[in-house]
Protein backbone atom coordinates (compact mmCIF):
# COMPACT_ATOMS: atom_id res chain seq x y z
CA UNK A 1 0.00 0.00 0.00
CA UNK A 2 1.18 3.19 -1.01
CA UNK A 3 -0.29 6.58 0.69
CA UNK A 4 -0.66 9.79 -0.26
CA UNK A 5 2.05 10.58 2.66
CA UNK A 6 3.99 9.08 5.39
CA UNK A 7 5.63 10.27 8.77
CA UNK A 8 9.06 10.94 8.41
CA UNK A 9 10.85 9.07 11.70
CA UNK A 10 14.58 9.91 13.27
CA UNK A 11 16.47 6.75 14.34
CA UNK A 12 14.71 5.45 17.52
CA UNK A 13 17.99 6.52 19.79
CA UNK A 14 17.85 9.50 18.58
CA UNK A 15 14.42 10.04 20.01
CA UNK A 16 14.83 7.82 23.16
CA UNK A 17 17.85 10.38 23.99
CA UNK A 18 15.70 12.98 24.39
CA UNK A 19 12.57 10.89 26.22
CA UNK A 20 15.43 9.77 28.71
CA UNK A 21 15.79 13.56 29.46
CA UNK A 22 11.68 13.97 29.80
CA UNK A 23 12.17 11.16 32.17
CA UNK A 24 14.91 12.48 34.20
CA UNK A 25 13.26 15.81 34.97
CA UNK A 26 9.91 14.57 35.32
CA UNK A 27 8.57 18.30 33.34
CA UNK A 28 6.54 16.93 30.99
CA UNK A 29 4.73 19.89 29.52
CA UNK A 30 4.34 23.59 30.45
CA UNK A 31 6.75 25.40 28.15
CA UNK A 32 9.42 23.01 29.19
CA UNK A 33 13.31 23.02 28.02
CA UNK A 34 12.64 21.11 25.09
CA UNK A 35 10.05 23.35 23.93
CA UNK A 36 12.17 26.09 24.61
CA UNK A 37 14.83 24.69 22.65
CA UNK A 38 12.92 23.83 19.72
CA UNK A 39 11.41 27.25 19.19
CA UNK A 40 15.02 28.55 19.35
CA UNK A 41 16.37 26.03 17.00
CA UNK A 42 13.29 26.48 14.29
CA UNK A 43 13.79 30.17 14.25
CA UNK A 44 17.40 29.59 13.71
CA UNK A 45 17.17 26.89 11.64
CA UNK A 46 13.91 28.91 9.46
CA UNK A 47 15.92 32.66 9.87
CA UNK A 48 12.93 34.33 12.14
CA UNK A 49 12.85 36.56 14.85
CA UNK A 50 9.94 35.16 16.79
CA UNK A 51 8.19 31.57 16.73
CA UNK A 52 5.50 30.24 19.16
CA UNK A 53 5.03 26.33 19.67
CA UNK A 54 1.69 25.60 19.62
CA UNK A 55 -0.78 22.85 19.83
CA UNK A 56 -1.73 22.59 15.83
CA UNK A 57 -1.50 24.14 13.21
CA UNK A 58 -5.36 25.45 13.69
CA UNK A 59 -4.79 26.82 16.85
CA UNK A 60 -2.02 29.00 15.64
CA UNK A 61 -4.89 30.18 13.10
CA UNK A 62 -7.76 30.84 16.01
CA UNK A 63 -4.37 32.46 17.86
CA UNK A 64 -3.71 34.71 15.02
CA UNK A 65 -7.20 35.64 14.87
CA UNK A 66 -7.71 36.39 18.62
CA UNK A 67 -4.56 37.88 18.60
CA UNK A 68 -5.23 40.69 16.01
CA UNK A 69 -8.83 41.46 18.00
CA UNK A 70 -10.39 40.70 14.59
CA UNK A 71 -14.55 41.11 14.39
CA UNK A 72 -16.72 41.00 11.50
CA UNK A 73 -15.52 39.94 7.86
CA UNK A 74 -12.09 38.30 6.65
CA UNK A 75 -11.38 37.85 3.27
CA UNK A 76 -10.15 34.42 2.47
CA UNK A 77 -9.62 31.72 -0.26
CA UNK A 78 -11.99 29.00 -0.85
CA UNK A 79 -9.27 26.71 -1.77
CA UNK A 80 -7.79 25.51 0.98
CA UNK A 81 -7.90 23.11 4.18
CA UNK A 82 -11.10 23.29 6.31
CA UNK A 83 -8.79 24.45 9.27
CA UNK A 84 -8.57 28.20 7.18
CA UNK A 85 -12.69 28.54 7.08
CA UNK A 86 -13.34 26.82 10.74
CA UNK A 87 -10.96 28.94 12.30
CA UNK A 88 -12.48 32.00 11.02
CA UNK A 89 -15.99 30.43 12.06
CA UNK A 90 -14.53 29.42 15.34
CA UNK A 91 -13.42 32.79 16.22
CA UNK A 92 -16.82 34.44 15.32
CA UNK A 93 -15.94 36.12 12.10
CA UNK A 94 -17.27 36.00 8.67
CA UNK A 95 -15.37 34.48 6.41
CA UNK A 96 -15.59 36.48 2.54
CA UNK A 97 -14.51 34.19 -0.16
CA UNK A 98 -12.69 35.25 -3.26
CA UNK A 99 -11.47 33.22 -6.17
CA UNK A 100 -8.19 31.85 -6.66
CA UNK A 101 -5.88 32.36 -9.65
CA UNK A 102 -5.92 30.03 -12.41
CA UNK A 103 -2.15 29.62 -12.34
CA UNK A 104 -0.89 29.92 -8.50
CA UNK A 105 -3.43 28.45 -7.41
CA UNK A 106 -3.75 31.11 -4.70
CA UNK A 107 -6.28 34.07 -3.83
CA UNK A 108 -6.07 36.30 -6.76
CA UNK A 109 -5.61 39.82 -5.40
CA UNK A 110 -7.30 41.55 -8.46
CA UNK A 111 -10.37 40.10 -6.91
CA UNK A 112 -9.95 41.38 -3.04
CA UNK A 113 -10.46 44.68 -3.51
CA UNK A 114 -14.03 44.03 -4.56
CA UNK A 115 -14.54 42.05 -1.84
CA UNK A 116 -13.94 45.08 0.64
CA UNK A 117 -16.86 46.19 3.20
CA UNK A 118 -17.04 48.28 5.89
CA UNK A 119 -16.69 45.55 7.72
CA UNK A 120 -13.29 43.91 6.19
CA UNK A 121 -10.67 43.58 9.06
CA UNK A 122 -8.39 41.09 7.42
CA UNK A 123 -7.15 39.27 4.49
CA UNK A 124 -6.41 35.55 5.66
CA UNK A 125 -4.59 33.93 2.64
CA UNK A 126 -3.12 30.35 2.16
CA UNK A 127 0.08 29.86 0.33
CA UNK A 128 -1.19 26.93 -1.60
CA UNK A 129 0.92 23.46 -1.51
CA UNK A 130 3.40 25.60 0.02
CA UNK A 131 3.15 27.95 -2.93
CA UNK A 132 3.86 31.78 -1.67
CA UNK A 133 0.77 33.90 -2.72
CA UNK A 134 1.82 37.43 -4.78
CA UNK A 135 2.42 38.65 -1.29
CA UNK A 136 3.24 42.28 -2.44
CA UNK A 137 0.30 42.71 -3.91
CA UNK A 138 -1.73 41.78 -0.87
CA UNK A 139 0.28 43.54 1.36
CA UNK A 140 -0.58 46.83 -1.31
CA UNK A 141 -4.43 46.31 -0.50
CA UNK A 142 -3.46 46.02 2.98
CA UNK A 143 -2.08 49.33 3.28
CA UNK A 144 -4.18 50.79 1.30
CA UNK A 145 -7.80 49.86 3.52
CA UNK A 146 -5.77 49.21 6.86
CA UNK A 147 -6.14 45.80 7.24
CA UNK A 148 -4.59 43.15 8.99
CA UNK A 149 -2.34 40.01 7.19
CA UNK A 150 -2.57 36.66 8.11
CA UNK A 151 -0.99 33.91 6.01
CA UNK A 152 -2.41 30.17 6.32
CA UNK A 153 1.64 29.23 5.82
CA UNK A 154 0.34 25.20 6.59
CA UNK A 155 2.69 24.08 4.04
CA UNK A 156 5.24 26.34 3.93
CA UNK A 157 8.60 24.64 5.96
CA UNK A 158 11.56 25.61 4.32
CA UNK A 159 9.37 27.90 1.51
CA UNK A 160 11.68 31.36 0.95
CA UNK A 161 9.84 34.39 -0.55
CA UNK A 162 12.42 37.12 -2.05
CA UNK A 163 15.31 35.47 0.35
CA UNK A 164 13.60 34.60 3.13
CA UNK A 165 11.25 32.66 4.99
CA UNK A 166 8.03 33.23 3.45
CA UNK A 167 6.72 33.33 7.31
CA UNK A 168 8.46 36.70 8.05
CA UNK A 169 5.68 38.12 5.89
CA UNK A 170 2.13 39.33 6.95
CA UNK A 171 1.29 40.48 10.59
CA UNK A 172 1.06 36.77 11.73
CA UNK A 173 2.06 33.27 9.78
CA UNK A 174 0.93 30.20 10.99
CA UNK A 175 2.63 26.76 10.04
CA UNK A 176 1.78 23.44 10.53
CA UNK A 177 4.10 20.73 12.32
CA UNK A 178 1.47 17.63 11.93
CA UNK A 179 2.43 14.20 11.33
CA UNK A 180 1.64 15.01 7.24
CA UNK A 181 4.15 17.83 6.77
CA UNK A 182 7.43 17.09 5.94
CA UNK A 183 9.02 18.47 9.20
CA UNK A 184 6.51 17.48 12.00
CA UNK A 185 6.63 17.26 16.11
CA UNK A 186 4.04 14.56 15.46
CA UNK A 187 1.06 17.09 16.68
CA UNK A 188 1.98 21.12 16.52
CA UNK A 189 2.19 23.85 15.11
CA UNK A 190 3.31 27.66 15.27
CA UNK A 191 2.87 31.16 14.71
CA UNK A 192 5.49 33.55 13.54
CA UNK A 193 5.30 37.35 13.97
CA UNK A 194 8.28 40.20 13.88
CA UNK A 195 5.69 41.89 16.19
CA UNK A 196 7.34 41.03 19.91
CA UNK A 197 4.33 42.66 21.52
CA UNK A 198 2.22 40.79 19.26
CA UNK A 199 4.46 37.69 20.08
CA UNK A 200 4.16 38.09 24.01
CA UNK A 201 0.01 38.71 23.87
CA UNK A 202 -0.24 35.03 21.94
CA UNK A 203 2.14 34.11 24.49
CA UNK A 204 -0.31 35.10 27.52
CA UNK A 205 -3.29 33.55 25.18
CA UNK A 206 -1.32 30.03 24.74
CA UNK A 207 -1.60 29.77 28.42
CA UNK A 208 -5.10 30.36 29.71
CA UNK A 209 -3.82 33.65 29.89
CA UNK A 210 -1.42 33.49 32.97
CA UNK A 211 0.56 36.12 34.41
CA UNK A 212 1.92 33.82 37.31
CA UNK A 213 0.64 31.48 39.17
CA UNK A 214 -2.29 33.20 40.40
CA UNK A 215 -2.75 35.91 38.15
CA UNK A 216 -4.16 36.42 34.79
CA UNK A 217 -3.38 38.59 31.28
CA UNK A 218 -7.10 38.65 29.86
CA UNK A 219 -8.76 35.26 28.69
CA UNK A 220 -6.46 32.68 26.88
CA UNK A 221 -6.84 28.57 26.49
CA UNK A 222 -4.55 25.36 26.84
CA UNK A 223 -2.40 26.16 23.35
CA UNK A 224 0.94 24.89 25.03
CA UNK A 225 2.34 21.88 23.61
CA UNK A 226 4.57 18.91 25.69
CA UNK A 227 8.08 18.08 25.60
CA UNK A 228 7.09 14.71 24.35
CA UNK A 229 6.34 16.46 20.88
CA UNK A 230 9.30 18.74 21.31
CA UNK A 231 11.76 15.86 21.18
CA UNK A 232 10.34 14.40 18.23
CA UNK A 233 10.52 17.73 16.56
CA UNK A 234 14.31 18.41 17.81
CA UNK A 235 14.89 14.75 16.41
CA UNK A 236 13.30 15.29 12.81
CA UNK A 237 15.34 18.57 13.13
CA UNK A 238 18.72 17.26 11.36
CA UNK A 239 17.00 15.67 8.57
CA UNK A 240 15.07 18.49 7.32
CA UNK A 241 17.63 19.31 4.54
CA UNK A 242 17.45 15.93 3.46
CA UNK A 243 13.67 15.90 3.26
CA UNK A 244 13.73 18.61 1.44
CA UNK A 245 16.33 17.72 -1.15
CA UNK A 246 14.68 14.18 -1.55
CA UNK A 247 11.48 15.67 -2.12
CA UNK A 248 12.69 18.27 -4.90
CA UNK A 249 14.37 14.93 -6.65
CA UNK A 250 11.22 13.18 -6.76
CA UNK A 251 9.79 16.19 -8.03
CA UNK A 252 11.51 16.03 -10.70
CA UNK A 253 11.26 12.10 -11.60
CA UNK A 254 7.42 12.54 -11.18
CA UNK A 255 7.89 15.89 -13.81
CA UNK A 256 10.13 13.39 -16.75
CA UNK A 257 7.45 10.89 -16.50
CA UNK A 258 4.81 12.64 -16.61
CA UNK A 259 5.07 16.18 -18.96
CA UNK A 260 3.91 13.43 -21.90
CA UNK A 261 0.91 14.64 -20.84
CA UNK A 262 1.35 17.96 -21.84
CA UNK A 263 -1.00 19.58 -18.22
CA UNK A 264 -1.00 22.51 -16.70
CA UNK A 265 2.01 23.22 -14.80
CA UNK A 266 1.18 25.13 -11.75
CA UNK A 267 2.98 28.70 -11.26
CA UNK A 268 5.54 28.87 -8.85
CA UNK A 269 6.99 33.00 -8.60
CA UNK A 270 10.66 33.88 -9.58
CA UNK A 271 10.91 34.96 -6.27
CA UNK A 272 9.69 31.97 -4.44
CA UNK A 273 12.45 29.14 -3.20
CA UNK A 274 9.66 26.39 -3.11
CA UNK A 275 9.79 23.30 -0.81
CA UNK A 276 7.87 20.77 -3.20
CA UNK A 277 5.93 20.18 -0.35
CA UNK A 278 2.70 18.43 -2.24
CA UNK A 279 2.65 17.39 -5.83
CA UNK A 280 -0.22 18.41 -7.51
CA UNK A 281 -1.66 17.32 -10.86
CA UNK A 282 -4.08 18.81 -12.62
CA UNK A 283 -6.19 17.16 -14.95
CA UNK A 284 -7.96 18.23 -18.01
CA UNK A 285 -10.89 16.85 -17.28
CA UNK A 286 -13.03 16.03 -13.35
CA UNK A 287 -13.43 12.85 -15.54
CA UNK A 288 -10.08 11.94 -16.05
CA UNK A 289 -8.82 12.99 -12.42
CA UNK A 290 -11.72 10.31 -11.07
CA UNK A 291 -10.47 7.59 -13.75
CA UNK A 292 -6.94 8.00 -12.35
CA UNK A 293 -8.09 8.06 -8.68
CA UNK A 294 -9.62 4.82 -9.05
CA UNK A 295 -6.98 3.01 -11.12
CA UNK A 296 -4.75 3.89 -8.52
CA UNK A 297 -6.81 3.07 -5.89
CA UNK A 298 -7.15 -0.07 -7.47
CA UNK A 299 -3.89 -0.58 -7.02
CA UNK A 300 -3.79 0.35 -3.35
CA UNK A 301 -2.45 3.81 -4.18
CA UNK A 302 -3.95 6.43 -2.24
CA UNK A 303 -3.96 9.56 -4.09
CA UNK A 304 -5.85 12.46 -2.50
CA UNK A 305 -8.44 15.03 -4.13
CA UNK A 306 -6.81 18.03 -2.08
CA UNK A 307 -8.21 20.40 -1.76
CA UNK A 308 -12.20 18.74 -2.74
CA UNK A 309 -14.67 19.87 -1.94
CA UNK A 310 -14.59 23.72 -1.72
CA UNK A 311 -14.73 25.71 2.17
CA UNK A 312 -17.24 28.10 0.03
CA UNK A 313 -19.77 24.71 -0.24
CA UNK A 314 -19.69 24.59 3.62
CA UNK A 315 -22.83 24.54 4.90
CA UNK A 316 -21.95 26.77 7.90
CA UNK A 317 -20.32 29.71 5.22
CA UNK A 318 -22.47 32.17 2.71
CA UNK A 319 -22.11 29.69 0.02
CA UNK A 320 -20.45 32.01 -3.10
CA UNK A 321 -20.08 30.65 -6.55
CA UNK A 322 -16.09 30.75 -7.19
CA UNK A 323 -15.74 29.53 -10.94
CA UNK A 324 -12.04 28.81 -10.89
CA UNK A 325 -11.86 27.24 -8.02
CA UNK A 326 -14.72 25.23 -8.20
CA UNK A 327 -13.14 24.07 -11.78
CA UNK A 328 -9.38 23.63 -10.34
CA UNK A 329 -11.07 21.15 -7.34
CA UNK A 330 -12.38 19.13 -9.67
CA UNK A 331 -9.64 18.22 -11.73
CA UNK A 332 -6.90 18.55 -9.54
CA UNK A 333 -5.16 15.20 -7.42
CA UNK A 334 -2.05 15.07 -5.34
CA UNK A 335 0.20 11.79 -5.99
CA UNK A 336 2.27 10.49 -2.96
CA UNK A 337 5.12 12.13 -1.76
CA UNK A 338 7.31 11.42 1.27
CA UNK A 339 10.67 10.62 2.28
CA UNK A 340 10.31 6.48 1.94
CA UNK A 341 8.94 6.61 -1.38
CA UNK A 342 11.18 4.69 -3.91
CA UNK A 343 12.13 5.84 -7.33
CA UNK A 344 10.32 2.14 -8.32
CA UNK A 345 7.17 3.34 -6.51
CA UNK A 346 7.05 6.48 -8.36
CA UNK A 347 7.46 4.66 -11.55
CA UNK A 348 4.59 2.49 -11.12
CA UNK A 349 2.30 5.55 -10.18
CA UNK A 350 3.45 7.03 -13.29
CA UNK A 351 2.97 3.89 -15.41
CA UNK A 352 -0.20 3.60 -14.08
CA UNK A 353 -1.10 7.14 -14.16
CA UNK A 354 -0.11 7.49 -18.33
CA UNK A 355 -1.84 3.63 -19.04
CA UNK A 356 -5.24 4.89 -17.57
CA UNK A 357 -5.39 8.01 -19.94
CA UNK A 358 -3.65 5.77 -22.85
CA UNK A 359 -0.31 7.68 -23.65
Amino acid sequence: MINVTQPFLPEEEEYKQYIEGIWERKWLTNNGPLVNELELRLKKFLGLSHLLFVTNGTIALQFAIRGLELKGEIITTPFSYVATTSSIVWENCNPIFVDIEANSLNIDPLKIEGAITDKTQAILATHVYGNPCDIDAIQRIADNYNLKVIYDAAHCFGTKYKGKSVLEYGDISTISFHATKLFHTIEGGAVVTKDPQLLKKIAFLRNFGHNGPESFQGVGINGKNSEFHAAMGLANLPYANDILEKRKQDHHLYNSWLKKLELQDIFISDDATYNYSYYPILFDSEEDCIKVFQALERSHIFARRYFYPLLSSLNYVNQMAMPIAENISKRILCLPLYYYLSNSEIDMICRIILRTLKY
